[in-house]
């Protein structure tokens, strides 16, 4: 089919059925608030490096348990069913801060916001194949990155909207932003099931074997280990910015949390940037350039005791960092093209990354300082520039 499909099911709009998909990727940006929720959550418990990392490691565990599992679901019950199952997971996971921010509640909050986040990164965008042709699809997925991007930045202003704003918060402080967050969670809900979608007829699920089994090709191992670096360096650059500034420049977290921001503003940015030069440049000349970006980011936030230099080491990492998981995923999908459900299937898995990183990170800024976790992230943006010579030029 090479048209965009102008009405669906009950005769709505496209239009009106994109609005509820586009809400949820940006419900789908609210696994980016761990960053931010995880440095509130440290100074409030008084919690060491290793242990507040935790929490985006168990955010991003739940990836490696759910991805396979979640085709089968989508196979089963419907991939709109399966998203709505997201949201709710998503929304009660947002619902627990509201009630207190002890230790066991933020990881079990946590816990069902990663489990929430694997279902829904599995099965939106395959919902979204079923409203838009495949000549259209690229660039539908890329306005819904966009929109997930729009979350991840707002969730440390909106942090530091509530810990210092004179407004009343119900006393929520800087978790005013869970309310908000689980408000809109509660709006996708309703409207993604009131927007009925014409589904097509499942395909076969992958199983957890056929999925693993891919690794033994040499190409597939190296596409993975370079999905848990992108995501490692995504989550360890959203959860230490702040603590850089707060230890170089001893900033307050209020201030210092403005880090996180930069980085989502510019890898919104480079997401844009990336679906143009990517029709005028081949992508190993693109990731190449994407690499040395992020390798000149590390120096900065490994030497730069000043304001300045530091968020454009920040800057640096979210436009370098931004197209990465598109390309390494295309170029998966291209080198087993029999194979596409499996090889989706283990690239989403590569996401636990983001819980190997973080955790090597705590245990290394402990010891060392944020010196000790940026180098961590510097270990896993070597590899990547390393992968840019199996890069095809496509």
């Amino acid at each position: 089919m090479n048209s965009i499909r102008p009405m669906n099911a009950g005769g709505k709009s496209l239009l009106m059925q994109m609005i509820p998909v586009m809400l949820c990727f940006f419900a789908m940006g609210f696994v980016d608030l761990v960053g931010t929720a995880s440095n509130y959550v440290q100074k409030d418990l008084g919690l060491t490096d290793s242990e507040a990392n935790l929490f985006p490691s168990l955010v991003f565990f739940w990836f490696l348990i759910f991805s396979v599992p979640t085709g089968m679901l989508m196979n089963k019950i419907g991939r709109k069913k399966t998203v709505l199952v997201s949201l709710v997971v998503t929304m009660l996971s947002l619902a627990l801060p509201i009630f207190g921010d002890s230790y066991t509640i933020m990881l079990l909050s946590f816990s069902l916001l990663g489990i929430g986040n694997a279902i829904m990164q599995t099965s939106l965008n395959p919902l979204v194949t079923n409203l838009i042709s495949s000549d259209k699809l690229a660039s539908t997925l890329t306005l819904g990155q966009f929109v997930k991007a729009i979350a991840s930045f707002l969730a440390p202003i909106l942090a530091v909207w509530g810990a210092t704003t004179y407004l009343p918060t119900f006393g929520l402080g800087w978790r005013a932003l869970f309310l908000i967050y689980c408000v809109v969670s509660i709006m996708s809900i309703a409207m993604l099931a009131a927007t009925p979608i014409r589904e097509e007829a499942a395909d076969k699920a992958s199983s957890v074997s056929s999925c693993l089994k891919l690794l033994g090709k040499p190409f597939i191992l190296l596409c993975f280990l370079g999905i848990m670096c992108h995501v490692g360096i995504d989550v360890g650059t959203n959860t230490t910015a702040p603590k850089i500034l707060m230890e170089r420049l001893s900033l307050p977290l209020e201030e210092a949390g403005f880090a996180t921001s930069v980085y989502f503003i510019f890898r919104t940015v480079g997401c844009f940037t990336g679906a143009f030069a990517l029709r005028k440049v081949s992508a190993r000349l693109f990731f190449m350039i994407s690499a040395i970006m992020m390798v000149a980011a590390m120096i900065l936030l490994l030497t730069s005791h000043s304001l300045i230099p530091i968020y454009v080491g920040v800057a640096l990492v979210g436009f370098g960092n931004s197209n990465v998981f598109s390309i390494i995923f295309s170029q998966a999908l291209v080198s087993a093209p029999e194979e596409k459900n499996e090889v989706s299937g283990l690239m989403i898995m590569g996401l636990f990354g983001g819980t190997v990183f973080p955790l090597a990170m705590g245990y290394a800024a402990d010891a060392f300082g944020q010196f000790g976790a940026i180098s961590v992230m510097a270990v896993g943006v070597a590899y990547l520039l390393y992968f840019t010579s199996k890069v095809n030029k496509i």
